[in-house]
């Protein structure tokens, strides 16, 4: 019987905390993590990463290039990726438009290690995220 191949999980924030913690918790599920400090790594990252994510986790608000502006890049160079946001400002006028209005999930910070497993789950098993048109 052939092991189906794990899941591998690219998870980008500026606070290198936040990316400890979620690697820990995502390890813990059995994922593949690979971690990256803000869009710029994320991008380096992503063209070197063989094979590429089954996931995206991203910070919404980050210094440089943010969330949405990076996922639209990573769409455009794989389509469908899938995409989960993470954010402490889910109130925001930039998470709503750029995110929610747009169909993205969302998980609040903070989250609990069971909250973010099952964000997780939802995420790699929901559909491809279809391609969207930039506002």
């Amino acid at each position: 019987m052939e092991l189906s191949p794990r899941r591998v999980i690219l998870v980008i924030d500026d606070e290198i905390e936040v990316l400890r913690l979620v690697e820990t918790i995502l390890v813990q599920q059995g994922y593949d993590v690979v971690l990256a400090t803000g869009a710029d790594s994320a991008i380096a990252t992503f063209a070197n990463m063989d094979p590429k994510p089954n996931l995206l986790l991203t910070d919404v608000v980050m210094p440089g290039m943010s969330g949405p502006m990076l996922v639209d890049h990573l769409l455009n160079l794989q389509p469908g990726l899938r995409v989960l946001f993470m954010s402490g400002y889910d109130e925001r006028q930039v998470v709503q438009r750029y995110v929610v209005e747009r169909g993205f999930d969302l998980i609040p910070k903070p989250f609990t290690l069971q909250r973010l497993a099952v964000a997780v789950r939802a995420s790699l098993d929901g559909p491809e995220t279809p391609i969207r048109e930039r506002d």
